[in-house]
């Protein structure tokens, strides 16, 4: 009789092992297949429009609107094309937005979305960081805000003159003019579709900004900028202005 109780009770928790089990293999293709969708709709809604930009501009948010009263305004004109934290391989979340202008390397200008101090590293041929002391959402904290792709795909850089590599602490206000969307991925004669990549980097604590690389180093943009560019509430759709 002992034996026989054994065997059912061993026989229970093998099922409940492999209840377990089959939930979490359900459970992990429904993520996959929530951020698959995501990306790939996304996906498809970038391409459509830099193909024919003209016949999407309902998706283009233009350059210095500000959407309700959000505290920031748009840094260029274009269509947001994916969010922070939409998924483009596995282990991986987009750290910012990015907004793509449909026009060539340099031609659509990149503006400051919020007053701040710009600084650029030597180094830095695409990219600048504004230094913002007082986080508009929460004033007890200081934020920064990250510019990239403003070169053309051979490296040469867009941003205007005003902010030659090297700058620290340069003052700007909302709507200063910084440069270009550009197709620069880094590497020299591999460019990625033009556009401007935009982030809300978290600070140290010591003054510095932290690596913009991680999307736990950033800040989900929606609440400054008043619209849905976050993946994980907003799965496919395009966000726009509801003020427009």
């Amino acid at each position: 009789m002992s034996r026989f109780i054994h065997k059912m009770m061993h026989r229970k928790w093998l099922l409940v092992l492999m209840s377990v089990a089959l939930a979490g293999i359900v459970s992990g293709i429904y993520l996959l297949y929530r951020a698959y969708f995501s990306y790939t709709s996304r996906n498809r809604a970038v391409f459509e429009f830099l193909r024919n930009p003209s016949a999407h501009q309902e998706a283009v948010i233009p350059a210095l609107t500000r959407c309700g009263e959000a505290p920031f305004i748009m840094p260029t004109s274009g269509m947001i094309g994916f969010l922070w934290g939409d998924s483009f391989r596995p282990g991986h979340r987009h750290q910012g937005i990015d907004i793509f202008g449909g026009t060539a390397a340099g031609e659509t200008p990149v503006y400051a979305a919020y007053d701040g101090f710009l600084s650029r590293l030597p180094k830095w041929t695409s990219t600048v960081i504004i230094r913002i002391p007082s986080d508009p959402l929460q004033p007890e904290r200081q934020i920064w805000t990250y510019y990239t792709h403003m070169a053309d795909q051979n490296g040469r850089s867009l941003i205007v003159d005003a902010f030659p590599p090297g700058s620290t602490e340069i003052e700007v206000s909302a709507g200063t003019l910084l440069g270009y969307q550009g197709n620069y991925s880094g590497t020299v004669g591999k460019p990625t579709g033009v556009h401007l990549h935009f982030s809300i980097v978290k600070d140290d604590g010591q003054g510095r900004f932290m690596n913009e690389l991680k999307i736990e180093n950033t800040l989900d943009p929606a609440p400054y900028f008043g619209l849905r560019l976050n993946a994980g509430k907003n799965e496919a759709d395009i966000p726009v202005c509801e003020s427009e």
